[in-house]
This record gives structure tokens, sequence and C-alpha cells, in this order.
């Protein structure tokens, strides 16, 4: 998480403008002052790399957190509701996991355009039925449950029964799911980047550096190395978070 955190500092951290252009620094090695070297621009790859972090960290982001909303109140409407409309919603969940995660993401960008809002709504496409799946599955035991049910008794409507009584007990699945869906997140944009349909250049992105990086990996290797290795640790990190926040949700584990 330091390289996330670093990701979000970069306007202080960063030593150089990220797309400062200088011929003379064309595939340096690593100096001191450029402590990761440069790029076939004379670019400094450690400010792009902490630069193009915050692209990556904020397209997946705002991506994963749309799928949490929307996925989620299809999830948690389904199992409450049931019947017809909890088909109808799981038939539609299950077209969208049907498509793998990259190709929902190429086909919506390649016909939208590579914009970053397009990237979040390629993602959000792609993360919107594990999340609905993943709210679903406990509010079909919850609304059982007899606190619920004295809810009902007391005339409380749908909408408080859902936010007030359902939702506490299944965002903690959700929280976890966010965790792991965020480095898929990460994963994704990082790709499509890398086929030349994320954001455009010169802007930084981490998949678009290991693509630039590629075109020299035989001379100067850290180009694609360095941004690698920061998506690396970053879904690294986050998988970690995500078995913490299961561990510390499952009373089952805490106590093991």
């Amino acid at each position: 998480m330091v390289v996330a955190l670093s990701a979000l500092l970069a306007p202080w951290l960063s030593p150089h403008d990220p797309l400062e252009q200088d011929v003379l620094l064309r595939l340096a090695s690593p100096t001191a002052d450029f402590p990761l070297g440069n790029d076939s621009f004379g670019r400094d790859i450690l400010s792009r790399i902490l630069w193009g972090g915050r692209v990556s960290l904020y397209v997946s982001t705002v991506a994963v957190l749309v799928a949490i909303v929307v996925g989620g109140a299809l999830g948690i409407l389904a199992g409450y509701i049931g019947g017809l409309f909890d088909r109808i919603v799981m038939a539609a969940m299950d077209v969208l996991l049907s498509l793998p995660t990259l190709v929902m993401g190429l086909l919506v960008v390649a016909m939208l355009g590579p914009t970053v809002g397009n990237l979040i709504l390629a993602i959000t496409l792609t993360a919107i039925a594990p999340f609905a799946r993943i709210a679903r599955a406990p509010t079909l035991t919850v609304k059982e449950r007899d606190f619920v049910e004295a809810g009902r008794a007391l005339g409380f409507s749908n909408v408080r029964l859902m936010v007030v009584h359902i939702l506490p007990n299944v965002v903690d699945d959700i929280l976890v799911m966010a965790a792991l869906w965020l480095a898929t997140a990460i994963r994704t944009e990082a790709s499509l980047s890398f086929i030349g349909l994320g954001v455009r250049p010169p802007t930084a992105t981490w998949g678009g550096m290991i693509r630039e990086g590629f075109e020299n990996i035989l001379d100067t290797p850290w180009l694609a190395i360095y941004p690698s290795l920061a998506i690396l640790v970053v879904m690294f990190g986050l998988n970690m978070l995500g078995d913490g926040l299961r561990d510390t949700s499952d009373p089952r584990l805490r106590h093991e």
C-alpha cells in the first residue's frame, strides 16, 4: 500500500514533471537525480510511476464504488423481493458474468473510445454482477430473521428494512469483495492501457508505461519492470487487505 499512498501524494513526492522531455536523457540509466532512469522521451520514470498510479487508482476506485452501489442495491433488492424480479436480475448478472472481464472492457472501450469515463464504465460493468451476487446471498437469509419479521409487524417500510436492518448485515461481505475487486480493476485498467485502449498519451499510466517499455525491453528492461512491480505491490497489498477484512468479519476465523 506504500505505492498507492505514494501515488496519491504524487504532486508533492514527484522529483520532476512527468511530462517533461529531455532528448539528452533518452533511455538513460538510473542516476541520483533520476533514481529509476528515463524513458524513450527522456521523461523521469519515477515521476511517471507516481502520477500513473493516480490515474490507475482513480479509475479503479470510482469504478468499484459505482459497482458497489449499483450491484449491492440490485443484489439486496433481488434477494428481498424474490420471485420473478429475482430471477430476472440474476439472469442479467449471469450474462455479465459470462463475459470475461477484459473482453467486456475491450467491447466498451473499443465502441465508446479510450477516455477516463469510458474506462470507468467498462470496469464498472464487469464488477456489478459479483457485487450483486455477494449482496443477494446473505439477504436471502437475513430477511427471514426474527428482527426483520418484527420490523414488518411494526409496519416498517421495505426501504427501511433493507437499508437499516439488512444492509448492515451484508456490508462486511461487500467490503471484502471491494478490496479484492479493486485489485482486479487495477489489473484491468493496466491491461487496457497496455493494448492502447487506456488513457491517451502522454498521460502516464502503469499499463501504458509497460507497453512503452516493451519496445526497448532488451536494452532497457527497467522501463517495463518498474511499473510492473508497482502493479504487483498494489495488487498484493489489496489482496492482503481483503484477507484481513475477511478474517475480521468472520467470527469463526477470529477465534482460530
